[in-house]
């Protein structure tokens, strides 16, 4: 089929479409409205109706040619028409939520039935149109779809501004247990020689070591981390404490520790929980003295550092299990602070989602700025074993291999999206619930005293359902032989 088209599309980039917003004070672009339709009558009346509306129609005749531009025309809204030559309505709404999830479309067609309908629904069209459309119907869409942008662009504003204010060095949070850890951190920050940081593997141990550091009175001298299951238990003394040339196979010069290193300044021992009881003593030195005692030195040197050590064991199972000093427990632990698991923080999960997402779009150089809805809903349901980092990496993941604007389901694992139930089908009202269970029961029952009995209603009831939502036809209602009703 060739390209035809009644009027030769613009290209819209995304940048132009956001330049109007309420941050920046300068109009908003207009609604762009795709229509698609074999019949060049229908779509001049489509933009006859719309004339005085603050609206854009961009008119196709060739479906193919439609999906192929739906990048560039970037629309906010589709009206598609359901019987065209080539390939049909249902064919060229399949192919466009390929390409974009999220972009309402409304089927228009003059051969109307609930059929048609579930499967139009099924497929992801957001309504159902009969014809003859008469210029209010079309004008009314339009509104509505209006109103979910801006609520979009409003809702795309709140994240920017959430993600600024419940943010604490690096840190990002709104849920009531992490705005509990950033108070606390606030609050040590200014006064702490040691503190303890715990939680799982993944909760961002070392993000809430550095954000002490930083708000310290030490901020502007040195930190140093060590990962204390890192090395073997020789190797991690000296890079602790420093050795002396000789005093091991394998020392071949001085060496100056970390806490030598880091003298005035803040030392972070990630995993402390797996130091040997060795290094676990010269640790509770350094505590309790300020005194360092490098390997081959029989004299100690003095240091001032503040300590924060961290792990993802239980310490105090450790003490019970002989592995960890009691005393090196109660110098760590004059306060501790307590990382929970994102599973337990899920108000956090899309805001962190967010932040993760356009930090790797500007690595990638992607234009990728948003999240489906679907998507979003598989990231909220599951259970996030490897908490942030992992989530991080899922993002991260997602926006290496996405080819399109927007992350969407198919970019995130199959483990995540194992756990996210019907979401693709999720309702976001009452009345688009209420539309959705009635043709889907009339999809299912093929028979509107069954669907009626499914819904647990009565047909009278359907009937007047089916009429508020545009769903009621003049055919009769087949009774099944032993239908009972």
């Amino acid at each position: 089929m060739g390209k035809k088209n009644v009027d030769q599309p613009a290209k819209t980039t995304a940048a132009a479409r956001n330049s109007g917003d309420e941050t920046t004070g300068l109009p908003r672009p207009p609604l762009v409205v795709l229509a698609i339709d074999d019949d060049p009558g229908m779509l001049r009346f489509y933009k006859v109706a719309l004339a005085e509306e603050d609206v854009r129609v961009e008119s196709l005749t060739d479906p193919l040619y439609a999906v192929d531009l739906l990048e560039t025309l970037n629309p906010d809204l589709i009206l598609l028409d359901l019987t065209m030559p080539g390939i049909d309505g249902m064919e060229t709404l399949r192919r466009i939520r390929i390409r974009n999830p999220e972009v309402p479309v409304v089927m228009i067609t003059g051969d109307y039935s609930i059929e048609s309908a579930v499967k139009a629904i099924q497929a992801g069209a957001t309504d159902y149109v009969c014809k003859p459309v008469t210029p209010d119907k079309v004008c009314n869409i339009v509104q509505e779809t209006r109103g979910q942008v801006e609520l979009s662009r409003r809702e795309s504003t709140l994240e920017k501004e959430f993600a600024e204010v419940f943010s604490l060095e690096g840190m990002i949070g709104r849920s009531p247990k992490m705005l509990e850890v950033f108070d606390l951190v606030r609050r040590v920050a200014p006064h702490f020689r040691t503190a303890l940081i715990t939680g799982e593997t993944g909760t961002g141990k070392e993000l809430v070591a550095r954000a002490l550091h930083k708000l310290s009175p030490r901020s502007q001298q040195r930190i140093a981390v060590f990962n204390c299951s890192a090395l073997v238990d020789t190797l991690a003394e000296s890079q602790l404490f420093g050795h002396r040339k000789g005093a091991f196979t394998g020392a071949i010069s001085d060496q100056a520790g970390i806490f030598e290193w880091a003298n005035a300044g803040t030392v972070l021992l990630d995993e402390v929980g797996d130091l040997s009881s060795a290094a676990q003593s010269k640790l509770l030195r350094v505590l309790q003295n300020g005194e360092v005692q490098k390997l081959g030195v029989p004299q100690a040197i003095q240091v001032d550092v503040q300590v924060i050590a961290a792990t993802s064991r239980d310490l105090n199972l450790e003490m019970r299990s002989n592995r960890f000093r009691p005393d090196l427990w109660y110098r760590l632990n004059m306060v501790q602070i307590q990382i929970p698991p994102l599973r337990e923080r899920r108000e956090d999960i899309l805001l962190l989602a967010q932040r993760f997402l356009l930090d790797f779009a500007s690595q990638y150089h992607k234009e990728i700025h948003r999240i489906s809805r679907r998507a979003e809903s598989a990231l909220l349901a599951y259970s996030w074993p490897g908490n942030v980092r992992e989530l991080e990496n899922v993002i991260g993941r997602g926006c290496m291999l996405s080819r399109a604007r927007m992350l969407d389901l198919e970019d995130v694992p199959v483990e995540v999206r194992n756990q996210s139930v019907a979401s693709a089908e999720s309702a976001t009202t009452m009345e688009e619930a209420e539309k959705r269970a009635i043709i889907r029961a009339l999809g299912e029952t093929k028979n509107k005293a069954l669907a009626a009995r499914k819904l647990r209603i009565s047909r009278a009831r359907l009937y007047r359902l089916m009429m508020k939502h545009g769903l009621a036809d003049d055919s009769p209602a087949e009774e099944p032989a032993n239908s009972g009703i």
